[in-house]
């Protein structure tokens, strides 16, 4: 049984990356379609609602504890090839969050990144090793300094190896952008890795985009380009990313900018001057990463832009 104490209220199903027999392939956290209907079948097909559903329930507060949604990040092509077909069999309706400077062929290479690591080393440790090694930081220091936070992500997302938390943090809190890209395209050139050639494979095209929309499933904001830590930027950088964001995808769309209603927070970061920014751009919906009272939150979903999410792996654990 998936509902109990600890999730009896109204939230969101996150997935990401998906795997197959074909191109895409299996890497850290990735599921089958396979194991994506066994989760549907687990959670309980009666209890998710369509995307646009969802909202307007939300809206007129008559979504029940049972409710629940499913969400897809990052316009991962791997969503589209494997995910979206059993949503359209099932005829489930799904919210898909939308970063888009990709569409300016200037993607996020948070998704290159972990297709280097997981193709172009024997395991995962081994990437990690590499990574340390080259990040010329006094990492002892600051795993002690960060100790609290790492127990934390740990209680908060188990399913992560220390080794996975750590690398994060270096990356997230350690590291400025420039420096993490600067070890990274040191590691690209040690394995003779060409990021580009990879970017179809990674990526939807702005015809996938447009046919998931019409489909009937809702394109929702992500931000222009990602940002590691959304809520270190100031209010202009915020509202310039989300601007920018329902711009480029109500143009794809062919749609008014105003029909977009819904997002998520990239990695899960977010602060009041994005609360502002959302407000003024007409977002009526917006997600957290995590089922947990975080923050200064006084609720499980505390605001309608920190609706809850369950990520699919904690699910997977579940089942076992």
């Amino acid at each position: 049984m998936y509902f109990s104490k600890n999730n009896n209220f109204y939230h969101g199903i996150m997935f990401h990356h998906f795997h197959d027999k074909k191109k895409h392939k299996k890497s850290q956290g990735s599921i089958s379609k396979d194991e994506f209907y066994k989760i549907i079948k687990f959670v309980g097909r009666k209890n998710i609602l369509n995307a646009k559903d969802f909202l307007l329930r939300y809206k007129e507060n008559k979504l029940k504890p049972n409710h629940l949604c499913l969400t897809f990040d990052d316009a991962i092509k791997c969503q589209y090839d494997i995910a979206l077909p059993l949503l359209e069999d099932l005829k489930i309706k799904s919210f898909f969050f939308i970063y888009s400077s990709l569409f300016e062929n200037k993607p996020d290479l948070l998704e290159v990144y972990r297709y280097f690591r997981t193709n172009y080393f024997k395991n995962l440790n081994e990437f990690y090793k590499f990574f340390f090694k080259i990040c010329d930081k006094d990492l002892k220091q600051f795993y002690i300094k960060e100790n609290k936070k790492i127990k934390s992500i740990k209680s908060k997302f188990p399913f992560y190896s220390m080794n996975d938390i750590k690398f994060r943090l270096i990356r997230d809190r350690l590291l400025s952008k420039e420096d993490y890209e600067k070890i990274m395209l040191k590691m690209f050139n040690a394995k003779n890795f060409e990021p580009k050639k990879y970017f179809n494979l990674l990526f939807l095209k702005k015809k996938d985009l447009f046919n998931i929309n019409k489909l009937g499933h809702s394109v929702g904001l992500h931000s222009h380009n990602h940002p590691t830590l959304f809520e270190n930027l100031e209010y202009k950088d915020q509202l310039s990313q989300y601007k920018n964001n329902q711009k480029i995808l109500s143009k794809i769309l062919k749609c008014n900018k105003n029909n977009i209603k819904s997002m998520s927070h990239p990695n899960g970061s977010y602060n009041v001057d994005t609360f502002k920014v959302l407000k003024e751009l007409g977002i009526e919906l917006g997600f957290k990463q995590i089922m947990n009272i975080d923050r200064n939150m006084k609720k499980i979903n505390n605001s309608k832009y920190e609706i809850a999410r369950q990520d699919h792996a904690h699910i997977l654990r579940m089942m076992k």
